[in-house]
């Protein structure tokens, strides 16, 4: 007598959860947020070349528009684990690094090397209005803005570091943004090396509209995926940083996103700052899988190559960034008036 086995009820959701997670999982991977064409495989098999987060990951690229992101992508919550635990070297300070870095932001000599290096952080843009530093951290880049003449807050969603930031005298939000309704507009929302973060960059985008006063400005930098040196470094480039970016921009995906979003007078341009370049070649020569690669906090390797890829590479890099294929892209759009 042939026997049968009933599965309970639980059972039988927990099976049809799992079919529709994956339904869900392959849809996700087919399909283009921006456009809503195919996406394939440019990309598999990416590690972590900086922190050592584990598992791999593929890059897709919308077979249209170009689009790329990072698959598969993680829930929120995990990727706030993953923030607590790993982001930051795991919340790293009071090291050599970090003092060594402070010293110099705070010097004049930061100024004249952002002159000659290129500005990806906005750190030289004066003004007079409200700032939103979103992604702010312990406030690097609010003590900056202020010093620019600009009423500077910030926002970050991890309360350890904004606090850093408070006992500086600044005031900083710590919910997420789409929850942030300030008692005035913005008359400026930095997103330095943020939207390629963000698991939900239209809906972001789309939040920063909404605090901007009219006539206000988004500033954008994010790591371009065009640049040159993603060719040469390939797999070891370091802004592929999976699984922490989840989208690579192209300045035409990126525009095409800002206008979609409801942005005017938009503008994009292109620079290669030489630390980037640095950590790429430190990636490439001295990353492990699952194991945080902690040359990249090596202050004098990084200065070292740092002034080799500023001096030595110079004419490179500038032609890089004149043919559009820098490494960072540095957007400035509007809201309407």
């Amino acid at each position: 007598m042939r026997q049968t086995t009933e599965i309970p009820d639980d059972s039988a959701m927990t099976m049809a959860s799992a079919v529709a997670s994956t339904e869900a999982a392959r849809a996700e991977k087919a399909v283009c947020f921006l456009c809503g064409s195919p996406m394939q495989v440019e990309l598999a098999g990416l590690i972590d070349n900086r922190l050592g987060t584990p598992g791999n990951y593929d890059i897709l690229r919308c077979v249209h528009c170009g689009l790329e992101r990072t698959f598969p992508s993680l829930s929120l919550p995990d990727l706030k684990q993953l923030y607590r635990t790993h982001y930051n070297f795991g919340g790293e300070k009071d090291t050599l690094y970090t003092r060594l870095r402070e010293r110099f932001q705070a010097s004049s000599w930061y100024r004249l090397w952002t002159r000659l290096d290129g500005d990806n952080a906005f750190f030289r843009k004066t003004g007079a209005g409200r700032l939103l530093d979103v992604g702010c951290n312990e406030g690097r880049g609010l003590r900056m803005y202020a010093s620019n003449g600009f009423r500077a807050e910030g926002l970050d969603l991890n309360e350890t570091a904004a606090e850093v930031a408070r006992e500086a005298g600044f005031q900083v939000h710590t919910c997420p943004i789409e929850e942030l309704y300030p008692a005035a507009p913005y008359d400026v929302v930095v997103l330095s090396n943020v939207l390629e973060h963000s698991l939900d960059p239209r809906r972001m985008l789309q939040d920063v509209h909404r605090i901007l006063a009219g006539g206000g400005q988004v500033w954008i930098s994010c790591p371009n995926s065009q640049s040159w040196l993603r060719r040469v470094f390939g797999r070891s480039w370091i802004n592929w940083h999976v699984p922490f970016h989840t989208f690579h921009f192209s300045s035409g995906t990126l525009c095409r996103l800002l206008a979609e979003t409801g942005y005017a007078r938009i503008e994009v341009r292109q620079t290669t700052p030489a630390s980037w370049v640095a950590q790429s070649v430190i990636g490439r020569l001295f990353s492990k899988k699952d194991e945080k690669n902690f040359l990249l906090r090596n202050p004098f390797l990084t200065a070292l190559l740092m002034l080799f890829a500023r001096f030595v590479l110079f004419p490179a890099l500038w032609l890089g960034n004149r043919s559009g294929r820098g490494d960072c892209l540095l957007a400035l759009a509007s809201k309407s008036e």
